[in-house]
């Protein structure tokens, strides 16, 4: 589905960008339907039928931005891998991952309150998140650094789990960077266990 008419010229770009940085800024604020068109448009300073060369309506908006800051942070996470070679390196994904998460604030709740919004949209990020993470974790398998019996898919909807809630405690409750200590901890406990 296409969300977003693209613009051609550098005027154009400076305008989208206003636009999805105010409506960013706008639904991290105050939440999606207490936002408005003629809120983003007041925000970034644009006559309200300048939004809609760009996009057709609030929802289009919303999506592209869900899709855009997810791209984002999957380009963030793979960059920060791509010279792992074991799993034992994954701290640098988990760094990266907590690291666009304290710059992207706004990730969280957009990503939270698109469950009210779109469920759809919703669902399939993170079942479309999880997708490369399940990959790694059956290569890991293979190289006999996972155990076998456990489902790769459900290992990686756990990690998901856990990394989620540390950047909730951290990021969003406290507003501090998750620690190396934190990161640390969250390696040892899928290398070795929690428990003895």
């Amino acid at each position: 589905m296409n969300l977003i008419n693209e613009p051609k010229t550098c005027r154009g770009k400076k305008t989208l960008e206003k636009i999805c940085k105010s409506a960013e800024e706008l639904f991290t604020s105050q939440g999606y339907y207490n936002t408005s068109i003629n809120d983003i448009t007041r925000m970034a300073d644009i006559a309200p039928g300048t939004f809609y060369i760009y996009f057709k309506d609030k929802i289009s908006v919303f999506k592209y931005l869900v899709e855009y800051l997810i791209g984002e942070l999957k380009d963030e996470i793979r960059e920060s891998i791509k010279n792992c070679k074991s799993s034992f390196e994954e701290h640098e994904g988990f760094k990266a991952f907590f690291n666009f998460l304290g710059y992207n604030k706004g990730l969280y709740r957009i990503i939270w309150e698109a469950q009210f919004v779109d469920e759809e949209l919703f669902r399939n990020h993170f079942e479309n998140i999880t997708t490369d993470y399940v990959k790694r974790m059956e290569a890991y398998q293979k190289k006999g650094e996972v155990a076998v019996d456990m489902n790769a898919q459900t290992l990686a909807y756990c990690i998901f789990g856990i990394s989620n809630f540390i950047g909730l405690k951290w990021i969003i409750f406290d507003d501090k960077p998750v620690t190396d200590d934190v990161i640390d901890n969250l390696t040892k406990l899928f290398e070795n266990g929690a428990f003895y």
